[in-house]
């Protein structure tokens, strides 16, 4: 029997594949717990319909994530921290404290599990941070840290 594959089955293909498979497995396994669909020509234009809907929304993601590259590669965030008796900071600055700065000043969210470099900023000055919005589309954000009087 011919299915589609609705999601990925390991040692029988990927999401989206047509397979030929045995009909007991394919009715007791495959159908019974939704991984799969007969074959047909109803099935095979839904398949094409949710295609093109991920496509579209893999552009318009895209499309995004380009949209929030070009503000944070302008923006630069001010954190402050305590000076340490022989004039090193004290504590550090978390890809989480970045990211919750940038969700209330900005209101841009973004996940800290997108940040490339995931080190926490330990250092006065300037640090470039990266972050990967999409597949290939990385953005880079300036933080500065000063001293706190």
């Amino acid at each position: 029997m011919e299915v589609i594959l609705l999601s990925d089955v390991k040692g029988v293909g990927k999401k989206g594949e047509t397979k030929e498979v045995n009909d007991g497995y394919a009715i007791n396994f495959l159908i019974k717990r939704k991984l799969a669909v007969r074959k047909t020509e109803g099935s095979i234009l839904h398949l094409e319909k949710e295609k093109e809907e991920e496509a579209k929304r893999q552009s318009d993601l895209k499309a995004k994530a380009l949209e929030n590259k070009e503000k944070l590669e302008n923006i630069t965030l001010e954190f402050k921290a305590k000076v340490q008796a022989n004039k090193t900071m004290a504590g550090k600055i978390s890809t989480k404290e970045v990211e919750e700065k940038l969700k209330d000043e900005y209101g841009i969210i973004i996940d800290k599990r997108k940040f490339v470099d995931k080190y926490p900023i330990n250092a006065f000055g300037y640090t470039e941070l990266k972050i990967e919005l999409y597949k290939g589309i990385v953005a880079k954000i300036r933080v500065h840290v000063s001293e706190e009087k």
